[in-house]
């Protein structure tokens, strides 16, 4: 599709990530992805039936970088045996061209590597020709196989018999009777298939009965098919005349008092390394590294043809490597710098992604204002954010994954979830499970989670955490009005007890304080996280779901900092064991008390559809917020200078000054008397 949108206003500036210089945290470059390509060629890992499931950077332990050893620059790499089913885990050493690490996956204590994009291909090619799949279709009028779109989809790991050890997907079709129908209108109900994608079998065919197939279209990229567009919008105009005020050295980008380094990897996507603040000819840490690290879609339909449907878009998808090419003046508006990132594909060729990542800055309101009636002053500034963003698409849903970086040094999260609902056929049986959204057509209940990796760094050294509740207090000798109120922390003191749920009623947050630094007052500098306190997994907690998808059963998990803890669901997420990741890293239960601290914060959306969901999404958003809390001596933006461009937004009014009087004498006026004399 090409965008209509005006771009007269837009300036667009494009640049490849990866740092030739082979930086620490730097991204990996093409150059640097075809030479692991070539070591694992040279060391007979990748051939003819050899497959790359995952290449990312082996990322140093944080703490040999900031001692200043030297450490190498390595590849982690995922491979699968597409003949003989062996996965193995590779760690490629750059520098010395060796295998540093060479470790098999077991299918049944790790799990399975991710699906391979030529397993769908695989998979429609062996539906086609199985009679079971093919009678089924028939019995519902369809008689060409290869009008059914279908989705290949992670089975999860389930105690079915004959399922052990081997490496299956999960099958649903849609109708697509011409190449333009919009399939998922008319999703083929009561009907999956089971496929072993090792062995290349379909071992079950599971129909519970032909369901009417619904017929009402959802074609919305036709244009007219739901009526004329409107033609009342006039142009918004965006400019920036003088560029963007960030720049770049490599992968570094600096604004305002921000630095930080941008990242990416085919699994997580973005990833934003040494989040720091200049203050005082110095710039703070606050994070060393911040990304998304597991997404999980667990959808409420415990019938048979359903029940497995729980997805972890980033650990069984990689995410990362499914971004969208934005395009100017649609995905993005303004003055936009686009980031092409490099990645490897299967069989170790290395491609480009165009405009994967949108960085630009933008309006964000009043940052700060006062009229004061003393001093007859009215002083306004403006808010801007930078705004660091990717979008990508995922089956049928997509995703905007958008990182905020404020004037005040506030930073912020915004998830949006967008595209179309997974669908089945609305009859008696979905109807406790599902919302029709056209007639005869069903959208499962179903959630989106996030789970936020937040490698901390306040001030760079070693850090506590409090939970923050606030409290009203009862009436006493204090409190004779029983208008009081106050808050009590209480100090997280290791892993297991920082298993934490939110709780908005008491305004619960998690402050992570520096435990060496303090402000002028003595206080101790601290970040703030906020949830939003929306609710977590709600499966049971014996469900299979929840025993591979622990992470997602808490708001907040905190653990002390493990270079190899990387993962909330663990290394390995296709058809993986229960108990992976975060409760096999806290199972030492460490001391979190003037340790190095890495949050691991589960934020989401409970999506019962809605018609106007249908046919496709207006976005729904997701977040949290990290906020400064006595990090800084006062409010860092009072040298954030007024507008110029419209409006002078601070003045003195003499003429107003020699009008005030004490505010108790009857002559004293009103604040809101006072009206601005120099805007224009």
């Amino acid at each position: 599709m090409t965008c209509t949108c005006s771009t007269s206003a837009h300036v667009e500036r494009s640049r490849t990530l990866g740092d030739e210089s082979g930086a620490p945290f730097g991204t990996l470059s093409e150059t640097e992805l075809k030479r692991v390509a070539e070591i694992l060629r040279e060391h007979g890992a990748l051939g003819d039936s050899l497959r790359i499931a995952y290449l990312g950077l082996d990322e140093p332990d944080r703490q040999d970088v900031a001692a200043g050893r030297s450490v190498p620059r390595r590849a982690r790499v995922q491979l699968l045996d597409v003949e003989s089913g062996r996965a193995r885990a590779i760690t490629v050493d750059l520098g010395t061209g060796a295998l540093a690490a060479d470790v098999d996956i077991d299918p049944e204590t790790d799990g399975q590597v991710p699906l391979l994009q030529e397993e769908h291909a695989l998979i429609r090619e062996l539906l086609h020709d199985d009679e079971r799949w093919r009678a089924a279709l028939a019995a519902r009028g369809i008689d060409d196989p290869s009008t059914v779109a279908l989705a290949g989809l992670s089975a999860g790991r389930f105690p079915i018999e004959g399922e052990e050890r081997r490496r299956m997907a999960r099958v649903l079709g849609h109708h697509q009777p011409t190449p333009t129908t919009m399939p998922w209108a008319h999703p083929i109900d009561g009907l999956v298939a089971f496929v072993d994608v090792g062995s290349r079998i379909v071992t079950d065919v599971i129909d519970t009965g032909a369901v009417p197939i619904p017929q009402e279209t959802a074609d919305y990229h036709v244009p007219g098919t739901f009526g004329p567009e409107r033609t009342t919008q006039k142009p918004i105009v965006i400019q920036q005349p003088e560029g963007p005020s960030f720049t770049f050295d490599g992968d570094v980008i600096s604004w305002e008092k921000w630095s930080l380094r941008i990242g990416y990897d085919m699994r997580e996507g973005l990833i934003l390394h040494g989040i720091g603040f200049e203050d005082a000819g110095r710039v703070r840490p606050i994070i060393h590294r911040a990304s998304i690290a597991e997404m999980l879609v667990p959808y409420g339909d415990p019938g048979p043809v359903r029940f497995w449907q729980n997805y972890f878009d980033t650990g069984e998808y990689l995410l990362g490597r499914l971004v969208n090419s934005l395009e100017l003046g649609c995905d993005c508006v303004g003055d936009i710098t686009y980031l092409d990132v490099p990645i490897a594909d299967a069989r170790g060729n290395v491609k480009v992604l165009p405009n994967a990542i949108c960085i630009h800055e933008e309006d964000a309101g009043v940052l700060w204002k006062h009229t004061e009636q003393f001093t007859g002053t009215t002083d306004v500034r403006r808010q801007r954010r930078l705004v660091i963003s990717f979008f990508v698409t995922v089956g049928n849903y997509d995703y905007g994954f958008y990182w905020y970086l404020y004037l005040d040094g506030k930073i912020e999260f915004e998830a949006k979830a967008t595209g179309l609902v997974f669908t089945a056929a609305y009859d008696e049986r979905t109807a406790q499970f599902a919302s029709e959204l056209a007639p005869g057509l069903a959208a499962p209940y179903h959630q989106h989670l996030f789970c936020a990796r937040l490698d901390m760094a306040v001030d760079d050294g070693p850090a506590a955490i409090d939970e923050v509740d606030v409290i009203t207090l009862p009436i006493d000798e204090q409190n004779t009005h029983g208008s009081a109120i106050g808050f009590t922390r209480t100090r997280l003191t290791s892993e297991k007890g920082a298993r934490r749920r939110a709780d908005n009623s008491i305004g619960r947050t998690w402050r992570v304080s520096s435990t060496t630094r303090k402000n002028r007052l003595g206080r101790p500098v601290s970040y703030v996280l906020t949830p939003e306190g929306k609710p977590v997994l709600l499966a049971q907690p014996e469900s299979v779901i929840a025993s591979r998808a622990r992470f997602a059963t808490a708001d907040l998990w905190v653990t002390e900092y493990d270079a190899q803890e990387r993962y909330p669901a663990g290394d390995v997420v296709n058809q993986s064991a229960g108990e992976q990741g975060l409760p096999a890293f806290v199972a030492d239960d460490a001391p979190l008390e003037n340790a190095d601290l890495v949050l691991w914060h589960t934020f989401g959306l409970t999506h019962f559809p809605r018609t106007e969901d249908w046919p496709i999404m207006p976005v729904d958003t997701c977040g949290f917020a990290l906020t400064p809390h006595d990090f800084f001596d006062r409010n860092p933006t009072l040298d954030v200078p007024a507008s110029t461009t419209a409006c002078a937004c601070s003045h003195e009014d003499a003429a107003h000054a020699d009008h005030m009087h004490h505010p108790h004498s009857p002559a004293a006026p009103h604040p809101s008397d006072h009206s601005p004399t120099s805007v224009h």
